[in-house]
């Protein structure tokens, strides 16, 4: 079964952070900028939030707040769930599903931030998987194996 460390060895650690004092402004410039869909937040060298899409949708633009004059860390998710480089996909997955968010940190035991990993990273894994099955299915029945 693959894990976080399969996807992150395919996609690479980049990983984009932001301080929490920063105005969300220049958050969603960032985001817009790697053409990412979240920023994990920092604060002392530690994850204190994420700071997503949906954030901005949600408790700025909704709540007509000036983007210029929020700092991230007031609008963030607090709550932020964390796997490690050796869970299973089908547990971040599941995860994902059942919190209902799209990106999930990873981390080490230590706290050390280690990326972050999508919805979208999650099923170009399985789209993967799914084409090798396919064609070592393909040259099994066709006797090329």
């Amino acid at each position: 079964m693959p894990t976080v460390r399969d996807v992150l060895a395919v996609k690479g650690q980049s990983l984009q952070t932001i301080d929490s004092q920063a105005s969300v402004l220049d958050a969603t410039r960032k985001m817009n900028q790697h053409k990412i869909g979240a920023l994990v937040v920092m604060e002392d060298g530690r994850v204190s939030g994420i700071f997503t899409e949906r954030d901005v949708l949600t408790r700025v633009i909704a709540e007509e707040l000036p983007p210029g004059a929020v700092p991230v860390g007031n609008v963030m998710t607090r709550d932020v769930i964390c796997c490690g480089l050796d869970d299973d996909l089908d547990e971040v997955s599941a995860i994902m599903k059942s919190h209902r968010v799209r990106h999930v940190p990873v981390c080490e035991r230590n706290g050390r931030l280690r990326g972050i990993v999508s919805i979208g990273d999650v099923n170009a894994q399985y789209a993967s998987n799914a084409e090798q099955t396919i064609h070592f299915l393909n040259d099994y029945i066709y006797g090329r194996v």
